[in-house]
């Protein structure tokens, strides 16, 4: 066994028999590099990787391909998930080289760290128009030995691109403002139209194939209706949701979202299962259902949030990572069906469900049938003259048939690493999740998951916090975005249980960002501390991509905690940010999804709602029901100085519900109707 034996990343273990002499990214390979004067080869992947396993069986395992390795190379493997910094620096050098980019990630560097070239899936034997991993590896070491000047210069360039990379982007701030000032509805129009152009009006979500849910643009798209009452926004949201939760790409035994749709219908998945996909379907699927009280969004969200708690929930708390695609080194065994198999399984209930979930004989995928819903529960319990309750109740005694039948297959490979900015992500959904519904088991989850958060993650040097964890131990230096989605779930949290530690919690790591990964200059966030000296440079990550970006979310984390603590200056950081960031999100929005959801709040202003008095709690639950995009709120029994929006608030042997929006306060009133009626888009 190599090096990797000692490391808890399950993507990693899986690495810790190859005959390659592996090393973790840690200081001794990189001594061992300067020293022996050798190229170092990062090879990037994670878990649930499809042809990252191809590729380690392909090569990887192969002696002759791992000599060559271990003489000519420092070879260094990385879980992209713990190590989200390293894959950002050496994923923008595959795209500057290739034009493209994913994983395996192979990246070859100097001793020192600096990529001077970088490419993805390399076959055993040349083949798709690509050389032989052995060709690129003879090649590489030859350059590096006889020329050297060319992959120092190279090396160079690359540094070079990649420090400036985003500049672009932040390079554009307005000096002069002129006419109606810079955030105005204009601006959200702007925004509207240019995702208007790539809506896909007859599956939903936006172009074609592959399909990936779109989650921060939909959740724009549901602000703006709210705003604006364009029924356009709504009706795509609407379509997107309806199609996913009865595709494929949602699980219609077991629930719980695939990563992505392969085809433009939502109907064949890319079947691996992510946390951070689910968790930010729950709050978009919770907030449209605040919005439009389907029951089909209610029911996907209790679906996903199910299979989190049966499959993906440590015994200790946290959530696990992720989910493979595949099982027994088949993608997709574990979740198709043949119709036999069914026929067997439910006997004489089979026909009703096959022809509810769309089973045939030849199956809609390789021979098998992936299960997907071409109608409503309402719909089709009409087209065939049945009740839809009785409809409901057979389909559930069926899919718990089919459950427990599948139950036994081989599971596919679960990455059971604990991922801070994941979990923390999961917290949230959670808390939104339970403001929807209000089941509280889903308020339990959210506080249990904090706790466990902010117990396990800590730092010595607190409020620090590490990354990643997993059998007890707590590793790696936590990034932004870990930071951001951790104040983010804190915010979110108080939002529910208006315990108002939570929010002087999210104000210390908020203190804590700003010491150590903000660049004063530009007022934009680095994605690593400024403690963290094992990489060759500090990125700032702006995208929306997966994942709302780190930056993204400190804006709106920026903009609530400036109202809840009363702290100007963060409100004043997130209006530069946004200022900054305008004109590449009118522009490019279906990139910069979280960030156009936050320039809602500057040009329609963020409602700030206290609840004061003895009912305090529950009429903060009913307003927590109902669809407030980018809302503030507090919640107490009596008014509390040290909290603007409770300061001087009182209700005597009454409650009163204050609103307060752009500079303005509202008459208090005491009804969640009349509540309604001040908040109303204007």
């Amino acid at each position: 066994m190599n090096l990797l034996q000692h490391e808890t990343s399950p993507y990693l273990l899986q690495h810790a028999h190859n005959p390659v002499d592996w090393h973790a990214w840690k200081p001794a390979a990189f001594e061992k590099a300067i020293k022996e004067d050798k190229p170092i080869l990062v090879s990037i992947g994670y878990s649930t990787c499809h042809w990252c396993h191809v590729m380690e069986r392909e090569s990887f395992e192969d002696k002759e391909i791992a000599d060559f390795m271990n003489e000519h190379f420092v070879c260094i493997k990385v879980d992209r998930e713990e190590r989200p910094d390293v894959d950002q620096i050496y994923m923008e050098a595959c795209q500057v080289l290739t034009g493209g980019g994913g994983w395996p990630l192979n990246c070859f560097l100097t001793p020192d760290k600096r990529p001077f070239y970088a490419g993805t899936y390399y076959p055993p034997m040349p083949a798709h128009n690509r050389p032989s991993w052995l060709q690129v590896l003879m090649n590489l070491s030859d350059a590096f030995q006889n020329k050297r000047e060319t992959v120092e210069s190279q090396a160079d360039r690359l540094m070079e691109i990649i420090r400036n990379s985003g500049k672009s982007f932040t390079g554009n701030k307005l000096a002069v403002v002129r006419g109606d000032g810079p955030f105005c509805k204009g601006v959200l129009k702007k925004i509207y139209d240019n995702l208007h152009r790539i809506f896909d009006r007859q599956n939903g979500g936006f172009g074609g194939a592959p399909k990936f849910p779109g989650t921060m643009s939909l959740r724009y798209l549901l602000g703006y209706y709210f705003h604006t009452s364009e029924k356009a926004a709504l009706q795509q949201v609407e379509l997107s949701l309806d199609k996913m939760a009865m595709g494929g790409i949602y699980d219609q035994i077991g629930g719980g979202f695939a990563r992505y749709a392969t085809d433009p219908k939502w109907l064949v998945p890319h079947f691996e299962k992510m946390l951070y996909d689910n968790a930010l379907l729950v709050c978009l699927f919770s907030e449209a259902y605040q919005l439009t009280k389907k029951e089909l969004y209610k029911e996907a969200v209790e679906g996903t949030l199910e299979w989190v708690k049966r499959e993906m929930t440590h015994p200790e708390g946290g959530f696990y990572a992720a989910q493979d695609a595949d099982s027994e080194g088949v993608e997709g065994k574990y979740y198709v069906w043949g119709k036999k198999e069914i026929d067997e399984t439910l006997g004489e209930g089979a026909p009703l469900f096959c022809d509810f979930y769309g089973v045939s004989e030849g199956g809609n995928w390789e021979g098998e049938n992936i299960l997907w819903r071409r109608h409503t529960f309402e719909g089709f319990a009409k087209e065939k003259g049945l009740a839809v309750a009785d409809l409901k109740e057979k389909m559930k005694k069926a899919g718990e048939l089919l459950f427990e039948k599948r139950d036994k297959r081989v599971h596919p490979g679960l990455d059971d690493k604990i991922l801070l900015d994941w979990n923390a992500l999961m917290c949230s959904a959670f808390a939104k999740a339970y403001a929807a519904f209000g089941n509280d088991e889903y308020k339990r989850a959210a506080v249990d998951g904090l706790k466990f958060l902010t117990d396990k993650f800590a730092r010595p040097d607190k409020p620090a916090l590490y990354h990643t964890y997993k059998n007890g131990q707590a590793q790696y230096d936590a990034f932004l975005d870990d930071y951001a989605y951790l104040i983010e779930a804190l915010i979110e949290v108080y939002e529910i249980t208006f315990d108002t530690g939570y929010l002087l919690q999210a104000g210390r790591y908020t203190e804590h960002a700003i010491d150590n990964f903000l660049d004063r200059t530009d007022k934009m966030f680095y994605f690593t501390s400024q403690k963290q000296k094992d990489v060759p440079l500090r990125r700032k990550d702006l995208y929306d991509s997966a994942t709302p970006s780190g930056n993204s979310t400190m804006v709106h984390n920026l903009q609530r905690l400036g109202i809840f603590l009363g702290k100007g200056a963060y409100s004043d950081l997130a209006e530069d940010m946004l200022l900054t960031m305008k004109p590449s999100v009118e522009k490019y929005p279906s990139s910069f999804g979280r960030w156009a959801s936050a320039l809602i709040g500057k040009a329609c202003g963020i409602p700030e709602i206290a609840v004061v008095g003895k009912d305090a709690l529950s009429k903060a639950a009913a307003i927590n029901a109902v669809f407030l995009p980018n809302k503030t709120i507090m919640a107490s029994a009596v008014g509390k100085d040290e909290f603007p929006l409770l300061a001087g608030k009182r209700a005597e042997n009454d409650t009163y519900i204050y609103v307060c929006q752009n500079f303005a306060c509202r008459q208090p009133v005491k009804t969640i109707e009349e509540f309604k009626q001040l908040v109303a888009a204007k």
